[in-house]
């Protein structure tokens, strides 16, 4: 089992100086991934927000270890050959270390509404998948064209290829138990799942997981990403990883937001908050 946390670059956390910093913090803490939310807009709060690539390049650049990446970038709502520039520079920058993940991107009357983009989930659904076929196509620096109902490219040739090969691993989102997201994420490298409602089980796991084997034709290793709040209680965190490891979950990640206890989206951000966030951190994964 890796370890990992995952934070928003939002409020106090929205300065790319500050987020470096605290990733080197991380690093010597012992955790193993450092993933920041891909967001232009999260609410009407209007919280200042980092960029997510200037943020984890300047991560990068401060750290020699850990995994970085977004969880997750909503591909329809950005160019997939922008996109394909900015992983590539940052997986080099940061020497082969970076992790992409992808979903439909929530909360979509905001994320996606406030700026006039398309907020129908089989649209954007349709745009996630063109967009992953032209992402990991440029990718391959080979000469490569797309023609499909979004999106159009005149063929082209993107160089340099990412130090990662054949790519940089691609983390598929969705919820459980909708399957087309999981049919999704049977293709690449790993998933990231939620669920539809309530928390995931172990017994999730082992279901969703033997879905995604009867769907996948590749033999290379894959991550099953967890997103739970550890218990403060080290025996208790090491029993509950346990649990999910032995379901065949490869990754734990922690978040570290103030809004994971309640889920509320519109919550002022006090400093109290950002405190327990730093704690979090700071403590590092269970031993």
């Amino acid at each position: 089992m890796k370890f990992a946390i995952n934070l928003p670059p939002f409020a106090d956390f929205s300065s790319p100086l500050f987020l470096a910093d605290l990733a080197v913090e991380a690093e010597s803490a012992g955790w193993d991934g450092f993933f920041v939310w891909d967001h232009i807009m999260f609410d009407p709060s209007f919280f200042p927000i980092a960029d997510p690539w200037v943020a984890l390049a300047a991560v990068a650049a401060r750290t020699q270890r850990m995994r970085l990446g977004t969880m997750i970038t909503p591909i329809a709502r950005r160019r997939p050959w922008v996109l394909a520039r900015q992983t590539v520079s940052l997986d080099r920058l940061s020497q082969g270390r970076l992790t992409l993940g992808v979903g439909l991107g929530v909360p979509e009357q905001w994320e996606y509404g406030f700026f006039g983009e398309e907020t129908d989930a089989k649209v954007r659904a349709e745009k996630l998948d063109e967009g992953l076929a032209i992402i990991t196509g440029l990718w391959s620096a080979q000469k490569f064209s797309f023609q499909g109902k979004h999106y159009q490219l005149k063929e082209v040739v993107f160089r340099p290829t990412p130090v990662q090969q054949p790519r940089i691993p691609i983390w598929v989102g969705g919820y459980w138990p909708r399957k087309a997201p999981f049919r999704r994420a049977a293709r690449f490298d790993g998933v990231v799942p939620g669920k539809v409602e309530g928390m995931l089980t172990p017994e999730d796991w082992r279901e969703m997981l033997a879905f995604i084997a009867s769907q996948r034709k590749a033999t290379t290793p894959y991550d099953a990403v967890h997103g739970e709040l550890l218990p403060d209680d080290s025996a208790q965190a090491r029993r509950r990883v346990q649990e999910f490891a032995d379901a065949g979950v490869t990754w734990w990640v922690q978040p570290v937001d103030p809004f994971s206890y309640d889920n509320n989206w519109e919550k002022p951000w006090t400093a109290a908050e950002t405190e327990r966030m730093l704690r979090l951190v700071r403590q590092g994964p269970p031993a």
